[in-house]
This record gives C-alpha cells, sequence and structure tokens, in this order.
C-alpha cells in the first residue's frame, strides 16, 4: 500500500499545527497564571542567533502553506509577519489550517514527480515534489514546531512530548 503525497503533507501538518495551537494556549495561560509580560514569551529564544518563538510558529507556518501549495500547484497565501499576541498566533494557525484542508486531494495528483523551483537565497533549487517534501519541507516544518516547543519547555511551560504529539506518545 503506498501513501499518496496529500496523505504525507496535509493530514500530518494539519494536526502538528492543532497541536501547535494547543501549545500556544498553554502559553498563554502560563503567562497569565504567572503574571509574565507574555511578551517575554512571545521573544524567547533557545540562543541568541535563533529565532524568537514567535518566529518560529511564523516559519512552521510558512512552511506548511507554501509546501502544500507548490505541491498542488496553486498560489502561495501571503502573511504579514506581524503577530505580537499569542492570540494573533493562534489566528494565523487556525488560518494556516483552514488553507490546508481546503486543498482537494486531487490537486496533489503526480506531485511526487512534478518540478519545483524553489528560491533560496541569491539562487533556485530545482528538485522534485517527493524530494521537495520529504527532504525540505517537513524537515523544516517540523524542526520549527520542535523549536517553538523547546523555547517554551525551557521558560518553564509544562508541555512534553504528549502535548507535542498531541496526546499520544
Amino acid at each position: 500500500m503506498s501513501i499518496s503525497m496529500y496523505e504525507a503533507a496535509v493530514p500530518t501538518m494539519s494536526h502538528m499545527l492543532g497541536n501547535l495551537s494547543t501549545i500556544v494556549g498553554r502559553a498563554a495561560e502560563h503567562a497569565e497564571a504567572r503574571h509574565i509580560d507574555p511578551a517575554a514569551l512571545l521573544g524567547a529564544r533557545l540562543f541568541p542567533d535563533m529565532f524568537p518563538f514567535v518566529r518560529q510558529v511564523q516559519v512552521a507556518t510558512d512552511q506548511a502553506k507554501a509546501g502544500v501549495a507548490r505541491l498542488a500547484g496553486i498560489e502561495i497565501p501571503r502573511y504579514p509577519d506581524n503577530e505580537t499576541s499569542f492570540e494573533a498566533l493562534q489566528a494565523r494557525i487556525v488560518r494556516t489550517i483552514a488553507f490546508l484542508d481546503g486543498i482537494e486531494a486531487r490537486r496533489f495528483d503526480g506531485s511526487e514527480e512534478r518540478r519545483i523551483a524553489l528560491p533560496v537565497h541569491d539562487a533556485t533549487l530545482e528538485t522534485t515534489g517527493r524530494d521537495y517534501l520529504f527532504g525540505r519541507v517537513l524537515p523544516n516544518f517540523y524542526f520549527h514546531v520542535a523549536t517553538a516547543c523547546a523555547i517554551l519547555r525551557h521558560n518553564g511551560v509544562d508541555i512534553g512530548k504528549k502535548d507535542y504529539l498531541g496526546g499520544s506518545e
């Protein structure tokens, strides 16, 4: 039995974005319960040269929406990257899930062999849809979701692997 490109991308990323939404909610609760300025968590980093929490969430959603859009051969939605609150991050996640879930599976037919031209800095990377999804999109997506979780855990938010995976272990 084979798995389609749609199945490998859309349901898995929608699920993880749902988990990320739950984790963002836990961060908001943590900040409120401990009287922490939300900006402290939104701007928190694991290391000075890494993106802050808010940017990790933005990039995770960017990877999801751009990845599936390219594979489905449709326009990539553009978001302004101006979130400054947990509520705004939640709205971005919800908007991204709605976009992913609104793409028909048939749009992915043949995408494993579709040529993807990906702008990377000052060059263009040419790859197949299969290599793009499994070699770039999913690894980058999971990296930024996991890093967002690590930033919050490092800052005392009571989350763990069950939250990251969505209640299973």
